[in-house]
């Protein structure tokens, strides 16, 4: 028997994506340079010290003006649009769609396996991890984002309508690490989340949290999706940020980063990613936790 997909949660769809929409788009005009700066801390293969940070992270404009250095970490902002507030919508607008699924559909296998309390907990998580997995039909904007902030040469003069056309599957390299990658994200993301509601706050319902409430279980669960995901996002970063025609698979991007830099580099810019983008997950998901039942109050 196929599972019921017609279901119908607390809050409406068009709560979901006005809930979610808003916090992507204020993630983005708050936090896309701080983006830009991780995935190039992610993309630098040398020894990171206190003379080499301003080049690494400012390229060209290392010895600019403050305004223009500034101005450098704004690279493919139209892609980051498109990829980031899609991709907020679908996370955190889709992964309520599939925990409604999964609790029409299997509630009573959750709750047999691990009870009531922890049942919930681990569907939450559960549908996390689905929506990290179908994240990757989105895998093309992100390739393009990331190229735009580490290797802009890869664009040559080219228009985004004009890569897609040429480029064509090559924009999906790096899908099947993608996939490794958000699906222990996204379970760590919403099952720690979910964790601290229960636990810290003792919620039944999950939506009725307060601002504080979703700030604090937010922050547990970017923490624990930054560092679950941090080797997979590595070499997923280092794949995509090739140039279009390289064709270097994910297993030969692990070895030689094993061999010349060390085991350890797999949690290369694990720190700034926690300090300067867990912060922006913390904001989108707090924001997107707030909206969303907010909005279905009035849509």
């Amino acid at each position: 028997m196929s599972p019921t997909l017609n279901v119908k949660g607390k809050e409406s769809g068009t709560a979901r994506i006005l809930g979610s929409g808003a916090s992507g788009i204020a993630e983005l005009l708050v936090f896309h340079p701080v983006d830009t700066i991780a995935k190039r801390l992610m993309s630098n293969k040398s020894k990171v010290t206190f003379a080499s940070l301003s080049p690494i992270i400012f390229r060209d404009h290392a010895a600019s003006t403050l305004p223009r250095k500034l101005l450098s970490l704004f690279p493919g902002l139209g892609y980051a649009a498109g990829y980031k507030v899609t991709q907020r919508i679908y996370k955190y607008g889709g992964q309520p769609f599939f925990n409604d699924v999964l609790r029409a559909n299997y509630k009573s296998s959750f709750t047999n396996t691990f009870g009531e309390r922890k049942g919930k907990m681990m569907m939450q998580a559960t549908a996390g991890s689905l929506t990290g997995i179908g994240e990757v039909v989105l895998l093309p904007l992100d390739a393009l984002k990331i190229k735009r902030q580490v290797n802009p040469e890869a664009f040559r003069g080219r228009g985004v309508v004009r890569i897609f056309m040429e480029e064509g599957t090559t924009l999906y390299r790096g899908w099947g690490w993608t996939v490794a990658r958000n699906a222990p994200g996204s379970f760590a993301l919403f099952g720690a989340s979910a964790v601290t509601k229960d636990y810290l706050f003792n919620l039944e319902d999950y939506s009725k949290a307060t601002w504080t409430q979703n700030f604090v279980a937010s922050i547990a669960g970017a923490v624990a999706s930054i560092t679950v995901a941090a080797p997979l996002d590595t070499v997923k970063t280092r794949i995509q940020n090739a140039n279009f025609e390289s064709k270097v698979s994910g297993m030969t991007v692990v070895r030689e980063l094993i061999r010349n830099e060390g085991a350890g580099a797999l949690f290369k810019g694990l720190t700034p990613k926690i300090l300067v983008v867990g912060p922006k997950l913390v904001f989108s998901y707090t924001l997107a936790q707030s909206l969303i039942p907010w909005f279905s109050n009035y849509v």
